[in-house]
């Protein structure tokens, strides 16, 4: 059959031929269209592009989503949940650390201690309310000393004049 049909397996991209009940051959030739390979165009195999990547987060949206399923926070979490999370804690990390860097140049520091972050958060109003309960190990408190505690000014001449007899 392959001599009268001029027909070759190299020909026929390497597919195998059956033959049916009724003597026929019946060649079967599947295109690529899975997307898999380099096919057509020069598409080769997509790579995977983690979640983060696409929000242009750098904190981890799949290991918050996991979290927050086994955590047993609800019984159905959405999408959009631990991508919006991980955005808020993004940015809070992000703040903080830049008071936190701020504080550690005004102390002639080129490297951020729990001293830095404490005295960040202290002095910043809104992360001082969201974090007023929380302790920072080896933090240490903000420098104040109370107004009755300061020595008394002294006096000037003139009351010193009107105080002599």
């Amino acid at each position: 059959i392959f001599e009268r049909s001029n027909l070759s397996l190299h020909s026929l991209n390497k597919q195998p031929l059956r033959l049916n009940s009724n003597r026929t051959i019946e060649i079967t030739i599947e295109m690529s269209g899975s997307g898999k390979g380099k096919g057509k165009g020069g598409r080769g195999e997509k790579k995977s592009v983690s979640r983060s990547a696409k929000a242009g987060l750098q904190f981890p949206v799949g290991r918050i989503g996991r979290f927050l399923k086994l955590g047993k926070y609800g019984s159905r979490v959405g999408g959009g949940a631990p991508i919006y999370m991980a955005a808020v804690l993004e940015y809070l990390c992000a703040e903080i650390l830049e008071l936190a860097g701020n504080a550690a140049r005004d102390n002639k520091k080129s490297r951020i201690v729990p001293r830095h972050i404490t005295l960040a958060v202290k002095n910043d109003e809104e992360l001082n309310k969201l974090l007023g309960n929380v302790t920072i190990a080896s933090g240490g408190v903000l420098p104040n000393i109370h107004a009755v505690l300061l020595p008394k000014k002294t006096s000037t001449k003139k009351s010193m004049a009107s105080q002599d007899y």
